[in-house]
C-alpha cells in the first residue's frame, strides 16, 4: 500500500526540526550558487550564451517532430536500436524487455533523472533485476533506500557522518570513520567488481544531436563511461526534450551546464556515444511521459528547455531551507514544481506554492526559463481547476474580499495593529503559521496610507 505523501509545507516542518542541518544545507547550496556566479562572471559573453541556448531550445520545441524523425533516422543508420515510450510504464517495460532478452538479472546504472521519474529501479526490482547505481551520490542514497534530493547533488542533504554510518552498515567500513577520501576509496572498491561483472549498463542522456544521431553524457566521476564501455549492452534513456539540432550547438550548452551546476568550466567527462563498438548492442529509449502535454501548454512549454543543471535549486531560498525530499517528486525545487503538476495536478498541487516568487531562479537559469512566472501561473490554474486545499481557497477568498474593499482593508489593518500592540498573544501563538519560525514585527503607529495622507503636502 502506498504511503500518504506529505504536502511540501508539512514535509518542510519535518526537515526544519533539525535546525543545525537546515543551516548547513542552506549554506552549502549557497556556496555552490556563489561558485556559479564567479564562473559566469568570468565569461564576457555569458548573457549571449544564455540567449543563444534559449533560442536553440525554442527552435527545437517549435520543430520537435522534425528533429525527432531526423535523430531516429541517423541513430538507426549508426546501428543503434531506437525505442519510443509514451509513458513511464512503457519505458520500464522496454528496458526490462531488453534485459530479459539477454537473460540478465543484474545491471549497472549511471545517474538518470528520467529513470527516477519513471521509478525504474523499483520496477526492475519487482521483476527480479538488481540495479546498482554507480554515481557516488546516487549509490549513497540507494544504500539508504532514499530518493535523491537534488538533480546534480543527490546526497546533498547528508553529512559525511551520515555517509560514514551508511558505509559502515552496508560496506563494512570502520565505524565512526567519516574521512571523505577513505569513504570514496571504499565506494570505489565496492563498485569495481560491479563494473567488471555487469553485462548491461544504463545511462541517462544530457544532449542528443539530431544531425548525427549521437548523444552526450556529462559526468564528473566517469562512472557512465565505465559502465557503458565494459558492458555488452548499453541502454540510454532520454526525454525527447534533450534534443538539440546540430553538433556545433553542443559548445553552447557544455559551456553553460557545468558552470551553472557546480561552478566548473566543464564537466570532467563529456562523453559522445554515436554507434556501438564491435560486438556491443546499443539502445536508446525516447520518452514522452507527459512532455507532449507540457509542450501543448503555451504558458509552460518553456520548462522543457531545462538542461537539469540544478542552478534554480541552489539559489532558491525555499529549497535551501526545506530540503529536496519535501517536494515528493523526482525533480525537486523550482523547476520540479513546474514539471510535476503537468504529470499529476492533484497530487502536486502544493508544489507551485512552495516559492516566494522572488525570481532568483529565473535569473540564474542558463536557458532563460521564466520559472517564477510559470510558478505563479500554475497557482492560478490549480485554483481554477479546483485542486487547491479548502483552507487555501478560504484564505484566498478572504484576502480577495478584503483587498477589494478599501474600507474593510483599512479597518482590518487598524484592528490588527491594535491587537499586536496591546494583546500580542492573540497573534503570537501556534495558530499563526508565520509565528512558528519567526518573530512578529513591531506594529507601526500608523499605516503607510495614513502617513501619506498626513505628509503628502510636505
Amino acid at each position: 500500500m502506498e504511503s500518504k505523501v506529505l504536502e511540501h509545507s508539512k514535509a518542510s516542518e519535518v526537515f526544519n526540526k533539525d535546525k543545525e542541518r537546515v543551516g548547513w544545507h542552506d549554506e552549502t547550496l549557497w556556496f555552490v550558487r556563489s561558485k556559479r556566479d564567479k564562473a559566469a562572471h568570468n565569461i564576457p559573453d555569458w548573457e549571449l550564451l544564455r540567449s543563444t541556448a534559449s533560442s536553440i531550445k525554442h527552435n527545437v520545441l517549435s520543430n520537435m517532430h522534425d528533429y525527432l524523425v531526423e535523430f531516429e533516422k541517423n541513430a538507426l543508420a549508426n546501428g543503434v536500436h531506437v525505442h519510443w515510450a509514451a509513458d513511464a510504464e512503457e519505458h520500464n517495460k522496454i528496458v526490462h524487455g531488453i534485459i530479459a532478452k539477454h537473460g540478465v538479472t543484474r545491471m549497472v546504472k549511471s545517474k538518470s533523472m528520467l529513470t527516477e521519474e519513471c521509478h525504474l529501479n523499483d520496477y526492475l526490482a519487482k521483476n527480479g533485476v538488481e540495479v546498482i547505481d554507480t554515481d557516488l551520490g546516487e549509490r549513497i542514497v540507494q544504500l539508504r533506500d532514499e530518493p535523491p534530493s537534488h538533480i546534480v547533488l543527490p546526497a546533498i542533504h547528508l553529512k559525511k557522518e551520515d555517509v560514514g554510518e551508511t558505509f559502515h552498515i552496508h560496506l563494512g567500513t570502520e565505524k565512526g570513520n567519516k574521512d571523505p577520501q577513505y569513504l570514496t576509496e571504499a565506494a570505489r572498491h565496492h563498485l569495481r567488481e560491479t563494473f567488471l561483472t555487469r553485462k548491461i549498463a544504463l545511462t541517462g542522456v544530457n544532449f542528443a544531436v539530431a544531425q548525427t544521431g549521437e548523444f552526450v553524457v556529462c559526468t564528473n566521476e566517469g562512472n557512465a563511461d565505465m559502465g557503458a564501455h565494459l558492458a555488452d549492452v548499453h541502454i540510454a534513456c532520454m526525454g525527447f526534450e534533450k534534443l538539440i539540432p546540430r553538433r556545433e550547438h553542443l559548445g553552447v550548452f557544455l559551456r553553460l551546464l557545468a558552470r551553472s551546476a557546480t561552478g566548473q568550466p566543464i564537466t570532467t567527462y563529456s562523453s559522445h556515444f554515436k554507434k556501438p563498438r564491435e560486438g556491443q548492442e546499443m539502445h536508446i529509449v525516447i520518452v514522452d511521459n507527459g512532455r507532449s502535454t507540457q509542450l501543448g501548454r503555451e504558458d509552460f512549454r518553456n520548462s522543457l528547455k531545462c538542461i537539469r543543471c540544478g542552478a534554480c535549486m541552489n539559489t532558491c531560498p525555499v529549497y535551501r531551507r526545506s530540503g529536496g525530499h519535501s517536494y515528493h517528486n523526482a525533480v525537486a525545487g523550482p523547476i520540479g514544481s513546474i514539471l510535476a503538476p503537468n504529470l499529476d495536478m492533484r497530487k502536486n498541487a502544493d508544489l507551485p506554492f512552495a516559492s516566494t516568487l522572488c525570481g532568483s531562479c529565473s535569473n540564474v537559469c542558463p536557458v532563460k526559463i521564466d520559472i517564477h512566472d510559470q510558478l505563479y501561473k500554475w497557482r492560478q490554474v490549480i485554483v481554477k481547476e479546483g485542486y487547491a486545499t479548502t483552507s487555501k481557497k478560504l484564505g484566498m477568498g478572504a484576502m480577495t474580499f478584503t483587498l477589494s474593499n478599501p474600507a474593510i482593508y483599512q479597518t482590518g489593518g487598524k484592528v490588527g495593529r491594535w491587537f499586536m500592540r496591546n494583546i500580542p498573544f492573540v497573534v503570537n501563538n501556534g495558530l499563526n503559521p508565520w509565528f512558528k519560525n519567526r518573530e512578529m514585527p513591531e506594529p507601526p503607529k500608523e499605516s503607510f496610507r495614513e502617513w501619506y495622507l498626513n505628509n503628502k503636502k510636505s
